[in-house]
């Protein structure tokens, strides 16, 4: 089943769920795009045409944050899991070390993708990363650049590609490229190169629970994310709200 928030359609799965559908993606071989949608996604896809094209033609669509669980159930179509990228990273490397998936990271920090694939294959044994690259500020208005990246992941021949560039950024690169590289999965996941690198530490899980996560964020960089949270995402509030009175009139939730 899929559950409507605001414009986007989620698959409603656990996450053992949602690893047997990549796993199925993996034996297809047929390119599968995963996208792990929060309160911001919601509100951006409302403006962004392209953003909303994505969101449309993605192969599996899982809820990153508490906040779309909370929403789901106010609407009576209660979501069965919050599956973020950085949740569903560590359970993907867990399953590619048992049964020899290939891994490719893409993005992050300077240093970040290389750091979390020696923590990774420290923590998995057997773990294939199959390469990895941090691209420089820019790197998408750079031909040579990107022509560089699409040969490196051609040449590794992963089976799950993790993209950490950020939102809306990652999902529209792997939207351009991801047919043409015919990686049997490709996942955007956010920040989680920092975390599982050590170099930003998470929320503690009870705040995750709660759906406090964005507030550990913003408290750890203000600067940078006071306007997203504080006045961007309250109109994920308002369009809620506005589904919510209609909640009844018509039904939200659809065969997958």
């Amino acid at each position: 089943m899929k559950v409507k928030i605001g414009t986007i359609m989620v698959d409603n799965v656990t996450s053992g769920e949602a690893i047997e559908k990549i796993e199925n993606f993996i034996k297809n071989r047929k390119p599968a795009l995963v996208i792990t949608p929060n309160a911001d996604h919601v509100v951006m896809v409302r403006v962004d045409a392209l953003f909303f094209e994505i969101y449309r033609k993605a192969d599996l669509v899982l809820a990153d944050g508490m906040s779309l669980v909370f929403a789901s159930r106010l609407l009576k179509t209660p979501i069965k899991e919050k599956i973020s990228g950085s949740d569903l990273f560590p359970l993907l490397c867990n399953i590619a070390a048992q049964k020899g998936y290939r891994l490719f990271f893409l993005g992050g920090q300077p240093g970040a993708c290389i750091k979390t694939a020696e923590n990774m294959k420290e923590r998995y044994k057997n773990l294939t990363v199959a390469g990895t690259y941090s691209p420089p500020f820019g790197f998408e208005h750079d031909v040579h650049e990107m022509m560089k990246i699409n040969d490196m992941i051609k040449q590794a021949n992963p089976d799950i590609l993790f993209v950490g560039l950020g939102s809306p950024k990652q999902e529209k690169w792997i939207y351009r490229n991801y047919h043409e590289l015919a990686v049997p999965v490709s996942i955007g996941i956010g920040a989680t190169f920092e975390f599982y690198s050590g170099m930003v530490k998470r929320a503690p899980r009870w705040m995750q629970r709660c759906g406090l996560e964005w507030f550990w964020r913003l408290m750890k960089e203000p600067r940078r994310l006071w306007r997203r949270y504080l006045i961007d995402d309250t109109a994920f509030i308002w369009l809620i709200f506005k589904q919510w009175l209609n909640t009844g009139k018509r039904n939200d939730s659809v065969p997958s």
